[in-house]
């Protein structure tokens, strides 16, 4: 066992002294939270309206002044035709306008909205903000109610996507660089003949990264819960319970890469393609996968952070029980059983016939 520790110690030291990689491991979760909290959101705000009326009544009136009244909307002017109105879009003076016809507080109809939709979402998004709020001037008998996210912020959908992109990048990527880099300086032969079993070298080399996923989890939650705003809704166990699965995964996921490539550059390579872009397109942590055509649903189906942002979104967020969350952890458990069992399979074949041929 002191063998064992002695081991880690080394491997601790070992990233301790690299300034630069420290800078990057709890860099990255301070810098990518404060991008997508506050500078990356799709949060609809100060929208430049135009409104289009040729007579105002009462009940347009009261419209106009509680778009005004709203954090979502901004008037910039108000002109007699839509034709004036679509020119302004054109422009880029506006991104919405409004147009009232004369009959509309008779009939309490004969609305329009013209929106600017060279950004669809977020178009989508304007017209039903606009709706909302003048169907409510409007007093009819209309309740709607948000659960969960009653302010609709963003950051309560890119903090979880966040943490099972950050967690998978940092813990596969630095375990696979750092299996690699001791082949290339010839070390690992060393370490291979050594009192310590070949399984036992690997557990040491991935139980520092392990403490630092930790670490990185619990700054980017406490970043979330302070820094953000985002409610810790669900069980702080049950959180961390199935955020220590993802790292395990994502470790076994490291030493599979670490099995394949032959320098660091190919590790870091293939741990960028193989991991970063389905992380980002396929996971959902942008677009909802339901949104996906077929064939990318079905290929989305093998990609592990889907189903831990998936999980963490409910457990965080909605507030669940672990067992709300069945499926996402036994899929979890499933993909960390395949890439282990493979993995030191691979090694033990690998590290045996170094040994027999030093």
């Amino acid at each position: 066992m002191s063998l064992f520790l002695s081991f880690v110690i080394k491997e601790a030291r070992h990233i301790l002294r690299d300034k630069r990689t420290m800078l990057i491991l709890f860099g990255m979760p301070v810098v990518l939270m404060l991008l997508f909290g506050f500078a990356i959101t799709t949060d609809v705000k100060n929208v430049r309206t135009v409104v289009v009326t040729s007579q105002m009544d009462h009940l347009s009136q009261q419209a106009v002044e509680r778009l005004a009244q709203s954090e979502y909307f901004t008037i910039t002017a108000t002109v007699a035709t839509p034709q004036e109105a679509e020119q302004h879009i054109r422009n880029q003076q506006a991104d919405m306008a409004v147009v009232f016809a004369p009959s509309f507080a008779s009939k309490k109809s004969g609305l329009q909205l013209i929106v600017d939709g060279s950004d669809p979402n977020m178009a989508q998004q304007w017209t039903n903000y606009a709706q909302q709020v003048i169907v409510n001037s409007q007093q009819a008998i209309v309740n709607s109610k948000m659960l969960y996210n009653p302010q609709m912020r963003s950051a309560y959908n890119f903090v979880p996507a966040i943490m099972g992109m950050l967690l998978m990048l940092i813990c596969a990527m630095m375990t696979s660089i750092s299996i690699v880099r001791e082949k290339e300086r010839g070390t690992m032969e060393v370490l291979l003949v050594s009192p310590v079993k070949p399984l036992m070298v690997i557990i040491a080399k991935a139980v520092p990264y392990l403490v630092l996923a930790f670490g990185i989890l619990v700054t980017i939650l406490l970043m979330a819960r302070f820094v953000l705003g985002v409610p810790l809704q669900g069980s702080l166990v049950w959180i961390l319970a199935v955020s220590t699965l993802y790292i395990l995964l994502a470790l076994s996921l490291g030493l599979f890469i670490s099995n394949i490539a032959r320098t660091q550059l190919v590790a870091l390579l293939l741990s960028a393609m193989v991991l970063l872009m389905p992380v980002v397109m396929l996971s959902g942590m942008l677009f909802p996968v339901e949104s996906m055509p077929i064939v990318l649903q079905w290929v989305s189906a093998v990609v592990p952070p889907r189903y831990y942002i998936s999980a963490m979104r409910k457990l965080m967020i909605m507030g669940v029980g672990i067992g709300e969350v069945f499926t996402e952890v036994v899929v979890l458990i499933a993909f960390t059983a395949f890439f282990l069992t493979i993995a030191l399979k691979k090694f033990k074949v690998h590290s045996y016939a170094k040994a027999s041929h030093p």
